[in-house]
C-alpha cells in the first residue's frame, strides 16, 4: 500500500489555534516535510507544532523554499520551481515506500500557502499519488479576532490583497468592497498609509504584527509605524463600516 500526502493547516501562530484533526493526522505521520524561509533557517510551522507534539522520533525533511513573487499565468522563478521539485521528489519516493509525509503549513493551506505549490508539482509527477488537504485557522480571521471586528456581515464584500503585488488597483479595491484585508504589508506601508488617509479611512483600519504569537502586537495609529520595521506575518484590515475597536 501507498502513503499518503497530507497539508496540514497548523494556524496563525498559537499553538492552542491548532485543530483537532490537524494534531491527530500530524502525530500519525512519521514524516514531516517542514518549510523555512531561509537556508539553514528554522521552520515556523514546525516550532508552532512542536508545542503540541513531540517530534522526537519524526523524520523531519527540512526544506528551504525562496519567498519571490509568483503571478498566476506567468512561469515561476527558476530556484523557486526547482524547490517545489525537489520537495515533490521527496515526497513521492516515500509515498512510493508506503510512508505518509505531513507538510505543517502556517494558517490555512488554501490562502497563499506553498503547499498547494507542492501539491500541484506532486501530481505532475505522479498523477496518482494519494493527496489530503487539512485546513486551518487562517491568519486573516485571526487577525479581525485581534482587531476586535468582523471582516464581513449582511451584504458586506470582501476582498483579500498581498499588498507587495498591487499598486495602482489598492485605491479602486478600497472604494468597491466594504472589507479589505492586506496580507504582507511589511513593505508596503509607505504607500497605503497616505492613501487610506485620502480615503479617510485611516481611523477604519488596522494592522497586526505576529497575529495570535506571544509577542502579538496591535497597531492602530498607523502613521506612527510608517518607517518601522514591520515582521513579514503582518496583516493589514481596513473595514468601511465602522470604526475599528479601540
Amino acid at each position: 500500500m501507498k502513503g499518503t500526502f497530507y497539508v496540514v493547516g497548523v494556524g496563525p501562530g498559537d499553538p492552542e489555534l491548532i485543530t483537532l484533526k490537524a494534531i491527530r493526522i500530524l502525530k500519525k505521520c512519521k514524516i514531516w516535510l517542514t518549510p523555512a524561509a531561509q537556508k539553514d533557517g528554522r521552520s515556523t510551522a514546525l516550532t508552532i507544532v512542536s508545542e503540541s507534539i513531540d517530534p522526537s522520533g519524526k523524520e523531519i525533511l527540512h526544506h528551504f523554499f525562496p519567498m519571490k513573487k509568483i503571478h498566476m499565468g506567468k512561469e515561476p522563478d527558476a530556484e523557486v520551481k526547482d524547490a517545489w521539485k525537489k520537495a515533490a521528489a521527496a515526497i513521492n519516493a516515500r509515498l512510493e515506500a508506503g510512508m505518509d509525509v505531513a507538510l505543517p503549513t502556517l494558517g490555512d493551506p488554501a490562502i497563499y500557502c506553498t503547499g498547494f505549490y507542492v501539491y500541484e508539482t506532486l501530481l505532475k509527477l505522479n498523477p496518482k499519488a494519494s493527496i489530503t488537504i487539512i485546513p486551518g485557522i487562517s491568519a486573516i480571521g485571526a487577525t479581525a479576532a485581534a482587531a476586535g471586528t468582523p471582516l464581513c456581515l449582511g451584504d458586506d464584500k470582501v476582498v483579500v490583497i498581498p499588498a507587495i503585488f498591487e499598486s495602482d488597483k489598492l485605491k479602486e479595491m478600497l472604494t468597491q468592497f466594504d472589507s479589505v484585508v492586506f496580507m504582507k504589508v511589511h513593505k508596503s506601508m509607505d504607500r497605503l498609509v497616505p492613501l487610506l488617509e485620502e480615503l479617510d479611512l485611516l481611523d477604519k483600519a488596522v494592522l497586526v504584527e505576529r497575529t495570535s504569537m506571544e509577542d502579538q502586537q496591535v497597531h492602530h495609529d498607523l502613521k506612527a509605524i510608517m518607517k518601522k520595521e514591520l515582521h513579514y506575518f503582518s496583516t493589514l484590515v481596513v473595514r468601511k463600516s465602522c470604526s475599528i475597536s479601540r
